[in-house]
């Protein structure tokens, strides 16, 4: 079986993918997100990832919370609506880290659990892995984890699990455009 790293933003989004994917692949979750906000709600948010995939028997892989590296990506970009030019960058900085750590840790491929969400654009997603997968040599296995219900199976199995589901992706500026700042 085919060794996938699979980029989690949060549990709850992880939880449909997994089930999705496990038949066919030997699942490690790589948890990278450094768009989070705060300290505080990375942490949250891995805790609940560490504790669903304990219960599912699936390795995470952490690299540390580091908010500064993705300011400086998204410099410029701040003032950008949601779902715009800095979300791609930011997919872009997640999607990029994974690949370069399925490569260096031996996965054949690697994918992410963002498609799942209806405020996601899985084509950008998509096109943006594909590039990735040129770069840096390693298969980016797309995916539009929405379909059929995905996202109404990750809220299901998220009550199941009482995974902690935030409302708002994890980056200041749509915490505060969420706020209507």
């Amino acid at each position: 079986m085919k060794k996938l790293l699979l980029h989690s933003c949060c549990g709850p989004c992880s939880t449909h993918v997994i089930n999705v994917l496990k038949d066919s692949y030997d699942i490690t979750i790589f948890y990278y997100n450094p768009n989070i906000d705060t300290n505080e709600e990375y942490q949250l948010r891995l805790n609940e990832q560490k504790r669903f995939c304990s219960a599912i028997n699936v390795p995470v892989l952490e690299v540390g919370y580091n908010a500064e590296e993705f300011l400086q990506f998204v410099k410029g970009y701040e003032k950008e609506k949601e779902g715009g030019a800095r979300c791609s960058l930011c997919f872009q900085l997640r999607l990029d880290r994974t690949a370069k750590e399925a490569k260096l840790r031996g996965f054949d491929c690697f994918a992410t659990t963002l498609t799942v969400s209806p405020h996601k654009n899985s084509i950008v997603i998509n096109s943006i892995g594909k590039e990735i997968e040129k770069v840096q040599e390693v298969p980016f296995i797309d995916g539009n984890f929405k379909k059929q219900d995905g996202y109404k199976k990750s809220i299901d199995l998220s009550r199941q699990y009482n995974l902690y589901r935030q409302n708002y992706c994890g980056c200041q500026f749509s915490k505060r455009m969420q706020n209507g700042e």
